[in-house]
């Protein structure tokens, strides 16, 4: 991306239906490059819809949505083109048969190594590295979630439920990962939760959703990091 750049995300008149519900419906909203946004709302509110459709997951019915002012690519039967430089941290996303480490040799070749001795060297986590997802708690899956964003170095990272299911510290340590990407590398981040009590903490804009629109959008209490890298495109 051209650090001249002003936005990484633009959406207008933005709409997602299925059938005759609607379950995403936004104005107007914008993403600026290498700030930590905060998306916030209770379940049903459209958060994950909006993150599926920003990371090229699902197509909007109808509206305007622009990755660094283009629209998604998609290919000759019509679907959408996946994007290597932008991360959505879903479990549900993860292919529930395979280990962790099964996919981190799948994705993540070079750190295979550096991930396993990272996370899964120490206490009752080492015993996670070989069993099925499938297999996991919640908890588990969450962490591991986190663990393959943080170590994926995408130019977006987006995390669904962000330390709902993590204790206080895994949960910051994780944020220290992010801010340091953030700081680092200029990578800009979206993080949705239920409630703002984490996210307030770190990020620089806090949007909130009901009911699939934008209630309110406030800033946060950290100041944004906009130095991106320089051989990013």
């Amino acid at each position: 991306m051209s650090p001249r750049s002003k936005l990484i995300y633009k959406i207008e008149n933005l709409k997602k239906t299925y059938g005759d519900r609607t379950v995403l419906q936004v104005g107007r909203l914008q993403f600026h490059p290498g700030t930590i946004y905060g998306l916030i709302g209770p379940i049903g509110s459209g958060k994950t819809t909006l993150l599926k459709i920003m990371s090229a997951q699902e197509k909007q019915t109808s509206g305007i949505i622009e990755y660094d002012s283009e629209p998604f690519q998609t290919n000759w039967f019509g679907k959408l083109k996946k994007y290597s430089d932008i991360y959505f941290a879903n479990s549900e996303l993860l292919q529930q048969n395979l280990s962790i480490s099964q996919i981190a040799r799948k994705y993540y070749s070079k750190k295979n190594d550096n991930i396993r001795t990272k996370y899964f060297s120490k206490g009752n986590k080492e015993k996670l590295w070989t069993i099925p997802l499938n297999s996991l708690s919640p908890g588990e899956k969450s962490w591991i979630n986190c663990i393959l964003a943080v170590e994926g170095d995408p130019r977006v990272l987006m995390i669904d439920d962000y330390g709902t299911l993590m204790d206080y510290e895994m949960e910051f340590e994780f944020r220290k990962r992010i801010q340091k990407m953030n700081r680092d590398l200029g990578t800009t981040i979206i993080l949705a939760s239920p409630t703002d009590q984490i996210i307030k903490k770190f990020a620089s804009v806090i949007i909130y959703m009901d009911n699939g629109h934008v209630s309110k959008i406030r800033s946060g209490v950290s100041k944004s990091f906009k130095r991106t890298r320089q051989n990013r495109k």
